[in-house]
């Protein structure tokens, strides 16, 4: 563990989340190389609010799709009513009903690494819960300005 990433966290909640799908851009990653995601918002973000079926503003960015290497699929996202519209240089992904932990960041969003960082490392291995083993995902409501790279951001992840 790398103390100089542990970060103080906020108490988290728990909350049970019934299922969605997520369609946006994705592309894969490592914990090292995920420096590269800021792009592939920028890439999306015009296309928010012009997907077909996207339900409301809130955007997500899904982490899923992990491998044993340590690289992950990440998608930069909206939920969306079904898959049928949807861009054919899209991912697409369906979330199942699931219970979650929920964590707030509200540091600027370059130091959301860290906050993530010590949720795996720290408090998820010191907590009565194990993983899921389904995707964790940040959320990113109207608190949230995409240009100053300020506001609140949730980070749930699935537990049992």
């Amino acid at each position: 563990m790398n103390n100089d990433l542990i970060v103080e966290l906020d108490p988290p909640r728990i909350e049970h989340r019934s299922g969605f799908l997520i369609a946006g851009l994705g592309e894969r990653f490592t914990f090292e190389t995920n420096h590269g995601i800021p792009r592939l918002w920028q890439k999306f973000g015009p296309c928010i609010g012009q997907i077909p079926g996207q339900q409301g503003s809130v955007t997500y960015g899904v982490c899923c799709r992990s491998d044993a290497a340590g690289s992950f699929e990440y998608i930069a996202g909206v939920e969306v009513s079904g898959f049928a519209d949807i861009p054919a240089n899209f991912s697409r992904l369906q979330l199942p009903a699931q219970k979650y932990v929920v964590f707030s960041h509200r540091d600027h969003i370059s130091s959301i690494r860290n906050t993530v960082y010590t949720i795996w490392n720290q408090w998820l291995p010191g907590s009565q819960y194990q993983h899921a083993e389904r995707p964790d995902f940040e959320r990113y409501d109207e608190d949230f300005d995409p240009q100053t790279g300020v506001g609140l951001v949730e980070i749930w992840v699935p537990i049992k």
